[in-house]
């Protein structure tokens, strides 16, 4: 049985009832979905990201969630292999509407910011926040471990905390960005210099050029991406006829209301595709 069929298998068929509730507000056929992180204390993992950053705590069987508007975060109680900076997947972008009381929340907590060091040369960095112009300022901190993470201030955002992007490095960025247009459907958008961009309902994909191959995120504290996808085992069709290996083949899973399927980036992105995450109760 590979790795992922047994995630797959705990995570699905063995889960008892949920408390994790669906948050996937944007529309459209193909949607940003979830992220999978591995957590070598899941309890330090829902301090940083529920008590602190703002989502909402849950359950899924015996794993911890963490909802934020667009998106659900799954822990799996495994220690990591390594934390996210490194790897194809180098950190998640969150949106607040107080940037200057996050940060504050993030360092009473315990826990590390790392804008200095992480915030492009070019912007000034005073009291771990970065100001991109009179309207934006941006932070990183760093959780349990080591997940980074974006924080950028939407000071219109209604939400109190909600999904903003996943940025991807990449020796090959625009390939990359190439690969997730075609298999997913992003569209290009503008972007600083430094690095290239695309839309998806739910989520901004960045992709920012590295020196050299990043580590494949199987195993890492951000170990796969999630899609909801609308008529999955169709589209895991399609994919194969573009080529696209699928890892775990077309699955359905009548008692949750959920069909999964998984494949990997040619960079090594471990991906999960959903149908029914946004129902899921």
């Amino acid at each position: 049985m590979t790795r992922a069929l047994a995630a797959f298998l705990a995570l699905f068929l063995l889960a008892p009832a949920s408390t994790a509730s669906a948050q996937l507000m944007a529309d459209g056929p193909v949607v940003y979905g979830h992220h999978h992180l591995n957590a070598s204390d899941p309890a330090a993992a829902r301090r940083f990201w529920a008590d602190t950053l703002g989502g909402k705590a849950g359950t899924f069987g015996a794993n911890t969630t963490v909802t934020f508007a667009n998106v659900i975060l799954f822990f799996r109680d495994q220690a990591p292999t390594g934390g996210s900076i490194g790897s194809t997947a180098d950190h998640i972008g969150l949106s607040v509407p107080n940037l200057r009381q996050v940060v504050d929340r993030v360092k009473a907590n315990g826990f590390q910011m790392i804008t200095q060091g992480s915030a492009p040369p070019t912007l000034e960095v005073v009291d771990d926040i970065a100001r991109v112009n009179a309207d934006t300022a941006i932070a990183f901190a760093l959780g349990p471990d080591g997940a980074k993470v974006e924080l950028l201030e939407d000071r219109t955002q209604k939400e109190p905390v909600k999904l903003h992007h996943v940025h991807l490095f990449s020796h090959q960025n625009a390939e990359m960005q190439a690969w997730y247009a075609k298999v997913f459907g992003t569209e290009s958008r503008p972007a600083p210099g430094a690095f290239l961009s695309s839309g998806l309902p739910g989520v901004v994909l960045n992709f920012t050029q590295s020196a050299e191959p990043m580590a494949a995120t199987p195993g890492r504290v951000v170990d796969h991406l999630g899609f909801e996808i609308d008529g999955l085992e169709a589209f895991t069709k399609k994919l194969e006829g573009m080529g696209v290996t699928l890892d775990v083949p077309y699955r359905s899973i009548p008692d949750r209301g959920l069909a999964i399927a998984f494949i990997t980036d040619p960079w090594g992105t471990y991906i999960e595709l959903s149908e029914g995450l946004d129902n899921l109760e």
